[in-house]
């Protein structure tokens, strides 16, 4: 059996998934914390909290150059272990500079993280022949809602912030001890350059990536606003519509690799863009609760297996090395997230909040439209 395909290897990716979700995770109940601590006003607070996609798309830019040059195991190492050791530091920076470096920190951790894990899951994944990104990506959001309801289990028993991230830490620790061993060894494939301008079809997976998580990330931020504000729910309720989509999301991830492996990635690519379109056809034209917040449900369903499936198309290709390629839809998809919201902002700002969700609806359209490029171009290993 190749050594990338034994199951001990699936496992320590899995673990480097689950590690980085819940590594992110446990920061978000911290965040009032940090504030009431630092005593620093919601612009201020913005502006820190922008330091981790500062960092981790910095740390992006280079990481893909870095896995080709030396293999991802070190890097998946050396990340989460700095990730596991930043995060406690979160709770003692008592300064607002102090905590915007740390934020960077703990930012490039978590971006380096991501592409190196991601290399290593397409390595992994083409050994085994069989579609696994969809289960990969799964662990991530298992990780985000064990961190942060671990966290928040333990602050509510009035454990301390520190404390209670020094047992986050030890965990997300232990994770990577069992991990190390059964990565994939560091390969050294000689110099190159640090960064590669996208080119070919990584440009188009970059764009359909980019779309793909700049939805995510505007049904994160807006959502609530968006069924609140037509009525359908209360205040108090708003949130039910980003959680019913991402459990959706994580369970449509979680039997994702049967369903990529029975029709394929092109099918997966149109059939879940549609659904997703749907999805947000049903929110913005239903006039009852219950059927809007199903469309969430469409659009978690829908969108959860788009990003895997690009992630491995963006390892087959052949027109940039593939470590290159991933960290450019990492940081692209990055991007999507962090620019977002901003941007649905802006346009609704002008339009109305309804109109800049159409918008979203028809850059989704392209998904499905596009399937079939991707697909022909990037070549299946």
């Amino acid at each position: 059996m190749d050594f990338a395909d034994r199951p001990a290897t699936r496992l320590a990716t899995r673990l480097a998934f689950l590690v980085a979700g819940f590594g992110i995770a446990c920061w978000a109940p911290l965040v009032p914390f940090a504030k009431h601590r630092l005593d620093v006003d919601d612009g201020l607070l913005g502006m820190l909290l922008l330091c981790i996609g500062l960092g981790s798309v910095a740390a992006m830019m280079v990481t893909g150059a870095l896995s080709a040059r030396y293999g991802s195991k070190p890097i998946i190492v050396a990340s989460g272990i700095g990730l596991a050791i930043v995060l406690p530091l979160l709770t003692i920076a008592a300064t607002p500079l102090a905590l915007g470096i740390t934020l960077l920190a703990f930012g490039a951790a978590l971006g380096s993280l991501d592409v190196a894990m991601n290399v290593h899951a397409v390595e992994v994944e083409r050994a085994a022949q069989r579609p696994l990104m969809s289960g990969f990506h799964a662990l991530f959001s298992v990780g985000g809602f064990a961190g942060s309801t671990f966290m928040t289990f333990l602050l509510s028993m009035q454990v301390g912030a520190l404390e209670s991230t020094l047992l986050c830490s030890v965990l997300m620790l232990a994770a990577m001890l069992v991990a190390r061993p059964r990565l994939l060894r560091a390969k050294q494939t000689g110099g190159g350059p640090l960064f590669v301008t996208p080119r070919g079809i990584v440009l188009l997976i970059a764009a359909l990536t980019g779309i793909t998580f700049l939805a995510e990330g505007a049904l994160l931020d807006w959502s609530a606003l968006l069924i609140t504000g037509k009525g359908l729910v209360s205040a108090a309720q708003g949130g039910l519509g980003y959680m019913l989509f991402a459990i959706a999301m994580t369970a449509g991830r979680l039997t994702g690799d049967a369903v990529t492996a029975r029709i394929g990635d092109r099918a997966t690519l149109i059939w879940g863009g549609a659904v997703a379109v749907a999805g947000f056809a049903v929110v913005l034209l239903s006039p009852l609760a219950t059927l809007a917040l199903a469309g969430f449900l469409l659009i978690g369903l829908g969108a959860a297996n788009i990003v895997p499936v690009l992630f491995r198309r963006a390892g087959s290709q052949k027109a940039m090395p593939a470590a290159m390629a991933i960290a450019a839809i990492t940081t692209t998809g990055y991007a999507g997230i962090l620019v977002g919201p901003a941007g649905v902002g802006f346009v609704a700002k002008a339009v109305g909040l309804e109109t800049a969700f159409w918008v979203l609806l028809g850059l989704l359209c392209i998904v499905p439209c596009c399937a079939t490029l991707v697909t022909a171009t990037s070549a299946k290993e």
